[in-house]
């Protein structure tokens, strides 16, 4: 049995446990919704805000990878949800600010585009509940660690 085996197997609680379920169903729905938005600017309006529909892309992409890296099991994994999430929250926020200071560039709402308007603020929510849940559940396998 592999060390990486070993240690999915002895992985004391998996992000998506719990509250964790709720998470990533949430993750889910806004990975769906963002690709099908996003999918739909770039393939019928890509010319009016190319920048705006790319960056709805890139949420797109960060929403799949942050479901799937909550899901999985494992220290990468791990790693993977906290770097995915916490690139979430900088976009949602740059994002969020630029397309206050500049709405010409924003044409249309996006998914991160005055903070997740379109989406009833639930990109702006979502990152720091997932980074609130993700360090809560390192506190709890340290404490298992240490038992």
């Amino acid at each position: 049995m592999s060390s990486e085996t070993r240690a999915v197997q002895a992985e004391p609680r998996p992000t998506s446990s719990g509250v964790g379920r709720v998470l990533v169903a949430v993750y889910a729905i806004l990975a769906l919704a963002a690709l099908g938005r996003s999918s739909y600017q770039i393939a019928t309006k890509f010319g009016e805000a190319p920048l705006a529909y790319s960056l709805s892309g890139l949420a797109a992409v960060v929403y799949v990878l942050a479901t799937v890296a909550l899901v999985a099991r494992g220290r990468r994994w791990f790693l993977v949800a906290v770097v995915a999430i916490t690139v979430e929250l900088a976009g949602v926020l740059i994002v969020g600010v630029v397309s206050l200071l500049a709405p010409d560039v924003f044409p249309d709402d996006t998914v991160w585009s005055v903070f997740g308007r379109g989406y009833a603020f639930i990109p702006l929510l979502l990152p720091v509940l997932g980074l609130l849940w993700l360090r809560r559940i390192a506190a709890v396998r340290r404490a298992e660690a240490v038992s």
